[in-house]
């Protein structure tokens, strides 16, 4: 053993985090743990990282994916070695599908301990397969590699998870005992931190292909039906060009909720209720589109894919930041991959306009119909329905205040109920691989990307399944307001086909628990509210944000009972869509 490995590893650790922060990181979410406590001693003593330490590997790759997310810029997620590793799996996942930059620096036993029984020693090289970007198995540190080798490496990873499809990263570093010096001499005890530079990779994200280009405008140029589908958008200018877009065409404009588009007051030829614009029959028929030009990621709406999906029209481009097939209909008639608010700048000077204004107006005229008609039903309503959570969330949360959504019921619920008069907010969501796992402390790290306050609509279980995040809630710099719908259980699994076996359901779908959160509150430290009434619920938003720590407020839902919402409040916007 040599007595210089511990200066030798932590010199190596403070290269690394420093070239990494060089290249734009700012955030790091740490896990305490051995084997890794060179790199945590680096990441923690440097002026230009912010730390966040959770004692959940799960929790804090989930916070180091919300933040970068948030930022668009990578987050580190640095744990030890053995099975730490692998909790962080559901994340990287997720940041995989969803296109979110992320830097997985895990630290890993030497070689000679490598398949030998070792204590807390698994094979994590390549651990995350085809999930990551890219991997490289860092050796263990040594005076006759060159500092370059860490830097460039280290720079390597910040480029690989930045460039489209953008996502996670994989550095494994191996280190041998004694881990740290001891005593220690100073922060950086082994070399010289400045001797070595590394890459620097200029973005060309804003490159426009002028053959694509003309392919694009040939395509939707001079045609009057078409209609613009917004998936997730993540930056204001990829929002302001494709309203521009929309109004130069004279195309209805189909703005998922996390489009940015489908929440607040929104200029040109908007349709926000779109799903509810289905629900007749009659009219969805009149209104098949002939092309459509679908920007961003995937849609929530699945009444929106199947009826896309049934008008097969001619025309079906693509456009998006990477080269993924998102395409499950398989229908897409052109991909083209670039920057999405140059290309849509591009479009709208070049692209013919020849929208046809009555075709037009039976999408966006429907918005008004629709929005008197569920503020009606709602306000009939004796209590506080989960229609009505989402409702009041996005038109009275606070100002300055990000919204994040859980999967399963929320996000459909804010996709086709959310106010149109509420304010314009960013919002996000797990819907890579849209799993409920991690959705509180994403929320939390999410909250630190942006800066500012959020606010969080999530259903009772995947509460449940992240119950440990709400210490990252509770801690974090920005309060964060937690709506926890509570209907006792997994309430989407009252709407699939499984609802109708009563003998197995129950049980094995429904999922009852019988808890309340007041109790999980008080554990955390959070102030508590309990809304029955939609007064209730706004009142205690109100009272989050003007709070100085984070909240949790509980709305308790009947599951049974909300299916009957949801079929009553449909049919009533069905009918009235139908009238004469």
């Amino acid at each position: 053993m040599n007595a210089q490995t511990g200066e030798l590893n932590l010199w190596w650790a403070s290269l690394l985090v420093d070239e990494l922060v060089s290249a734009g990181v700012r955030l790091c979410a740490l896990c305490p743990g051995s084997r890794s406590s060179p790199l945590a001693v680096a990441a923690a003593r440097h002026p230009g990282l912010t730390v966040v330490v959770h004692y959940d590997e799960r929790g804090a790759a989930f916070y180091a994916l919300g933040a970068a997310r948030a930022s668009g810029q990578p987050a580190v997620w640095l744990t030890t070695s053995g099975s730490a590793v692998a909790n962080g799996f559901p994340a990287v996942v997720e940041a995989s599908a969803a296109r979110v930059p992320l830097i997985l620096l895990t630290a890993d036993r030497p070689p000679e301990l490598r398949d030998t029984g070792a204590n807390q020693t698994i094979d994590q090289v390549k651990l995350f397969g085809y999930e990551v970007r890219w991997q490289c198995d860092l050796p263990c540190p040594t005076a006759e590699i060159a500092p370059s080798f860490v830097r460039s490496t280290a720079s390597q990873a910040v480029h690989r998870a930045r460039t489209a499809p953008a996502g996670p990263v994989h550095l494994n570093a191996m280190f041998r005992e004694p881990l740290l010096p001891v005593p220690e001499t100073g922060p950086v005890a082994g070399g010289d931190m400045t001797g070595a530079v590394g890459t620097r990779y200029p973005s060309g994200l804003g490159a426009v292909a002028p053959e694509m280009l003309d392919a694009l405008a040939a395509a939707i140029g001079g045609e009057p039906r078409g209609v613009i589908v917004a998936g997730e958008l993540r930056r204001a200018d990829e929002r302001r060009a494709v309203v521009r877009l929309a109004e130069h065409l004279g195309w209805p404009l189909l703005p998922d909720v996390l489009s940015g588009l489908r929440l607040g007051p929104c200029r040109g030829p908007r349709a926000a209720y779109y799903d509810q614009v289905l629900l007749a029959p009659e009219r969805a028929d009149a209104l098949r589109p002939a092309a459509v030009l679908h920007v961003g990621g995937p849609v929530t709406s699945k009444r929106l894919q199947q009826f896309l999906e049934a008008s097969r029209p001619a025309i079906y481009a693509r456009l998006c930041d990477d080269p993924a097939r998102r395409d499950p209909a398989h229908q897409v008639t052109l991909h083209a991959q670039g920057d999405v608010a140059a290309y849509a700048a591009a479009l709208t000077i070049r692209a013919v306009a020849a929208g046809d204004p009555h075709w037009a107006s039976g999408w966006t005229g429907a918005d008004a119909v629709i929005d008197g008609e569920i503020d009606a039903f709602l306000g009939a309503q004796a209590g506080l329905c989960e229609p009505g959570v989402a409702r009041v969330v996005s038109r009275h949360m606070a100002d300055g205040h990000g919204l994040f959504v859980a999967s399963s019921m929320p996000i459909r619920d804010l996709d086709m109920y959310g106010a149109i008069d509420g304010k314009a907010v960013a919002v996000a969501a797990n819907r890579g691989a849209s799993g409920i796992d991690g959705t509180l402390a994403t929320a939390a790290g999410f909250g630190s990307g942006l800066g500012m306050p959020v606010t969080v609509l999530i259903g009772d279980l995947a509460c449940l399944h992240d119950l440990n995040s709400l210490v990252l809630v509770a801690q974090a710099a920005k309060p964060v307001t937690v709506v926890i719908v509570n209907n006792n259980g997994g309430g989407i699994f009252s709407f699939l086909p499984m609802a109708q076996h009563a003998d197995v359901f129950e049980r094995h779908f429904g999922t009852p628990h019988g808890l309340h959160f007041e109790p999980a509150a008080a554990m955390f430290g959070l102030a508590y509210a309990r809304a029955k009434t939609p007064a209730d619920l706004t009142v205690a938003l109100a009272a989050g944000a003007r709070a100085a720590r984070s909240t949790l407020i509980e709305v308790v839902t009947d599951r049974a009972e909300n299916v009957r919402v949801h079929a009553a409040l449909q049919e009533q916007i069905r009918g009235r869509l139908s009238a004469p």
